[in-house]
């Protein structure tokens, strides 16, 4: 998934904050953090059953891709943009879009429309404002925290190629590296994922 678990939950946790009470009432916080939580999760596990499928349909044509030298990540992309198109799926990935941030504005709109059709069936949640003032106002919290998780995974990254040695991206000790380091960024600059 693009996101972490935890800054999934830390983000549907500092939404219902920003929006509590000014945009939205609620007296139960957590249930609603939860609500959120889990419309962005379903929503990231769109793309990603897309590329899990897309692996099975390569994995079908190995034999010939290798035998006619087409590239597994020219037929990969191919095949997702085609499923893409047909299912009208809205890409996650910001940075596949031209967007700086790991979710695209596009999914980030997708998602602000759903969270805010979620709130609406809920008992736990009572609107205060406009449907679309609502959803603005999620779409801003939600980007204001990408932006943030941006820089720190870019600072992440620039302390591993700091490193005395080069460490290759996907081996056990990068990723292991990584988590560390985002995660004391996040620190630093007040988030904590634990709470």
């Amino acid at each position: 998934m693009l996101l972490p678990r935890e800054l999934i939950s830390y983000l549907a946790r500092q939404l219902v904050a920003q929006l509590s009470p000014q945009v939205l009432e609620t007296t139960r916080p957590q249930v609603l953090s939860e609500l959120i939580a889990g419309v962005i999760t379903e929503e990231l596990q769109v793309e990603d059953r897309l590329n899990e499928e897309v692996r099975e349909i390569l994995s079908q044509y190995s034999e010939y891709m290798r035998r006619e030298g087409v590239s597994y990540q020219e037929m990969f992309r191919r095949i997702k943009n085609t499923l893409i198109s047909q299912r009208k799926v809205i890409r996650a990935s910001g940075r596949d879009t031209g967007d700086h941030m790991k979710l695209s504005r596009d999914k980030i709109n997708d998602i602000s429309h759903k969270l805010v059709a979620a709130l609406r069936k809920s008992r736990e949640a009572r609107l205060k404002k406009d449907i679309n003032e609502v959803r603005l106002e999620m779409v801003r919290g939600i980007t204001e925290l990408l932006h943030l998780e941006d820089r720190v995974d870019r600072s992440a990254r620039q302390k591993i190629r700091s490193q005395k040695r080069e460490i290759a991206e996907g081996t056990e000790e990068w990723d292991l590296l990584f988590r560390r380091y985002y995660s004391e960024e996040l620190k630093k600059l007040g988030v904590d994922l634990a709470r």
